[in-house]
């Protein structure tokens, strides 16, 4: 089935939502908007089958699927008919999930069924006005006696920072559209071909000497990852998704000679890069995303481990750092790992150790991979020694176990390399691994930890 460049879909159909085949930032999109002028977006059982049709076409096409909403909700004049052409839309996005990638932009309100949808995507792109929620204020007001805002209770900055909806935040819809066409240039089409390669005059063998002078000599020492990776990246150029939530964790989209991948990254500048349960969903769903649609995997380790605590545990901390260690060990496209300093206990295994399947282990000569630190080890194994028997234990347990040396004598670490080489030797795997190919399990789906 072929269209044109750009043609509008169910035309003559009564509703606020209009459907076409458009170029968006320069990529072939099936695109749903919505009309917020016309009675405030609700949707009506007509634009819930337009949407449907369109999740339907975007698959038929290969084409992503990108919405622009702005909708109040569903037609309260309509009734149940509304709602039943909403379940259609959530049952057809749904189907879209891991065969063409789905964007949705929010200028204005999205509010009860239609906000579910921007769940149901792969990434939210929010103006700052816009906002989003199932339950609207006078429902909570009623329920709880809580006066809120709707900006509030699910302003973009909420979803940016607290619940980790927003992939990004924009100013506008213009900058919307523009923001939406910055996420597809590192995207294929669907989940059969491979993301296109992005012209780039950054030499793959630049040495990278300021990658390793960002880090302090100190162990204990916090520094910002994004510059480590602006270091690495093709034209020093990082497109980070979902910054405000979860930002012990990094997730980006960036380039090695050209070819577009996934970064994962510990953030020491925050509660100094220890993995959490927010930081855990976050990177689960990233590399899920980039597993789908054929994105190779880059994963930078400095982290001491899970951050402890009580809450943390009773809220789930093991059913969710286990979300982390499911997403990397059923991914099947090329994933490289680096250790620029500490990779420690249980963290050391679900950032994309050699044990999860990874196809190559670096670590720089100042990386430190062990059981824990050890302060930690002297805390355990010498409670009962005094202050010069516990530091002789440090000293030797530094210089003994802490180095990559050793993991790397027992196949736990391919290669040693330093800073300076670092940018040279992750192009020249990614070439090497271009071809990867794995073949998958036959089973009707897996049961991730959710």
């Amino acid at each position: 089935m072929a269209f044109p460049a750009s043609v509008a879909l169910r035309a003559r159909t009564r509703g606020t939502v209009s459907v076409a085949c458009e170029e968006l930032g320069g990529r072939e999109v099936v695109l749903v908007e919505s009309d917020p002028f016309l009675r405030r977006g609700a949707l009506q059982p007509e634009d819930g089958r337009k949407i449907a049709e369109a999740a339907i076409l975007a698959r038929q096409l290969r084409r992503p699927l990108v919405a622009l909403l702005a909708s109040s909700g569903a037609d309260v004049h309509e009734g149940v008919a509304a709602l039943a052409g909403w379940g259609d839309a959530a049952r057809q996005m749904a189907a879209c999930s891991g065969i063409v990638p789905t964007v949705v932009a929010v200028d204005g309100p999205a509010v009860s069924g239609p906000a579910l949808l921007l769940g149901l995507a792969d990434q939210v792109v929010l103006t700052e006005h816009a906002y989003a929620f199932v339950s609207g204020p006078s429902m909570v007001r009623d329920f709880t006696g809580e006066d809120v805002s709707n900006q509030t209770l699910g302003g973009s900055g909420v979803h940016a920072r607290q619940t980790g909806l927003a992939t990004l935040v924009v100013p506008d819809a213009v900058t919307a559209r523009e923001a939406v066409g910055d996420l597809l240039q590192y995207l294929p089409g669907h989940a059969d071909e491979l993301p296109p390669l992005i012209a780039s005059e950054d030499p793959f063998d630049r040495p990278t000497p300021e990658a390793g002078e960002v880090v302090p000599e100190l162990a204990a020492g916090s520094y910002d990852m994004r510059d480590l990776l602006r270091a690495l990246v093709d034209d020093g150029e990082l497109l980070e998704l979902r910054d405000g939530w979860a930002p012990n964790l990094v997730t980006a989209l960036a380039c090695f000679d050209g070819r577009p991948v996934g970064v994962v990254a510990n953030q020491p500048k925050a509660i100094a890069g220890t993995l959490d349960i927010a930081a855990s969903q976050k990177g689960a769903r990233f590399v899920a995303f980039c597993d789908a649609f054929n994105l190779p995997l880059v994963t930078v380790v400095d982290t001491p481990g899970f951050y402890p605590g009580k809450d943390l545990e009773w809220r789930g901390m093991i059913r969710h750092g286990a979300q982390l260690a499911f997403a990397y060990a059923r991914a099947t496209v090329p994933r490289l790992c680096l250790v620029v300093r500490k990779s420690y206990g249980g963290a050391y295994i679900v950032m994309d150790s050699r044990y999860m399947g990874n196809d190559l282990y670096l670590a720089w000569p100042s990386a430190e991979l062990a059981v824990m630190g050890a302060g930690q080890a002297a805390a355990v194994l010498m409670r009962r020694a005094d202050a010069s028997e516990r530091a002789r234990f440090e000293a030797d347990y530094v210089e003994r176990l802490l180095n990559p040396y050793v993991a790397a004598a027992r196949g736990s670490v391919d290669v040693v390399t330093e800073p300076r080489d670092t940018r040279r030797v992750l192009c020249a795997a990614l070439a090497q691994l271009s071809s990867k190919r794995e073949a998958l399990v036959g089973r009707r789906h897996d049961n991730s930890p959710v």
